[in-house]
């Protein structure tokens, strides 16, 4: 007998690919949309889209299709409150958060999870590209689509009450597949930066609800002013674009942003060579993989960002911290992303990434 799955359908070609997957498994499968603003024209649409009243016809019509239940469900507060403000309150605070990876966190699998089960359904799904083996989170066969670092955050629990359907196809192979099936969204490009950003300008998103801050850009190896900024929440580590510099380094190389105090509301720039780290310490681990939280230290590799660089590294845990040394350096480390650990291709755990040096 099958399980009663949730299917989270976005009004994308992956979550309408996913849910027919499920459904022709057998399962018993009801699709949700998910509302996640009170004001939707607000939030970007088209091919640049994510969660739009667009959206929402697709997702209905890709259900119609499949011949399933299909609801749309109201997040919209709680989307505000544990990913939009905790985006800007992040930024204040001198880091960089991953939005998709919050929502991932606190939305999908927290929330709608939580309602999910107290109605009696055994799992959510989403088509997400990843694996899941035995409650065990891997990356996808499309290494270039994998999103199982977006992932990462989730505990054992919640990874126990998920499917991830499309995990052993490649993105082409899924669009292929939509066509057949006859989903008009089997063309629908894919959504891109963060969708509660109408125009896609996130210093502007920033200011307008955190307020001009003017203060100074510094450069590293002189300890002189070079610049000044409207807001240090504009800027991240490893920013090369949109600097406004009042004057050419010397040796006339790009400079980056090396560092972001909100205190002093100073942002310090330098050449790229000063970016490198080898050690991190990162905050509030997560063991979601096949090992309980290790005594020693272990050796797997870590990727410090969505679609970024995999490192070979050494963790050793301590209580609620976590300090990784790299094998090789890394650049543009940047607080308040995750630091994701994998053993091959298994997700091992996570961790919020505090400091690096």
């Amino acid at each position: 007998m099958g399980l009663r799955v949730l299917a989270a359908m976005s009004g994308g070609v992956d979550s309408a690919v996913a849910a027919a997957r499920i459904a022709e498994a057998g399962h018993d499968v009801t699709g949700v949309h998910l509302a996640l603003s009170s004001n939707p024209q607000s939030y970007r649409t088209g091919a640049r889209g994510c969660c739009t009243i667009e959206d929402a016809r697709d997702a209905r019509r890709a259900a119609d299709v499949i011949g399933i239940p299909f609801y749309v469900w109201d997040m919209a507060e709680r989307f505000h409150r544990d990913v939009v403000e905790d985006f800007v309150e992040e930024y204040a605070a001198g880091r960089t958060p991953n939005p998709c990876l919050r929502c991932n966190e606190k939305i999908k699998f927290a929330a709608v999870l939580d309602r999910a089960l107290a109605l009696g359904f055994d799992a959510v799904a989403t088509g997400h590209h990843a694996r899941l083996e035995g409650g065990v989170l891997r990356r996808s066969v499309d290494r270039g689509k994998d999103q199982s670092y977006v992932l990462g955050v989730l505990t054992r629990e919640q990874l126990a009450h998920a499917m991830f359907p499309l995990g052993d196809s490649t993105k082409a192979e899924v669009r292929a597949e939509a066509a057949r099936r006859g989903l008009a969204v089997a063309d629908k490009p894919d959504s891109h930066d963060i969708c509660f950003i109408a125009d896609g300008d996130t210093r502007g998103f920033l200011a307008e609800r955190l307020g001009a801050e003017p203060g100074p850009i510094i450069d590293a190896l002189t300890g002189e002013v070079i610049g000044r900024h409207e807001g240090a929440y504009g800027f991240t580590v490893g920013q090369r674009k949109g600097l406004r510099l009042d004057r050419p380094a010397s040796d006339g190389r790009p400079r980056y942003v090396l560092s972001i105090e909100p205190a002093s509301n100073t942002v310090t720039v330098g050449p790229r060579q000063a970016l490198e780290v080898t050690s991190i310490t990162a905050e509030r681990p997560v063991w979601n993989g096949p090992i309980a939280e290790p005594r020693e230290p272990i050796s797997c590799t870590v990727q410090l960002r969505a679609h970024g660089e995999v490192y070979g590294c050494r963790v050793q845990a301590t209580g609620d911290t976590l300090h990784i040394s790299l094998d090789s350096p890394a650049t543009g480390v940047a607080p308040g992303q995750a630091a994701v650990l994998y053993d091959g291709d298994t997700v091992i755990g996570s961790a919020t990434i505090g400091s690096a040096a």
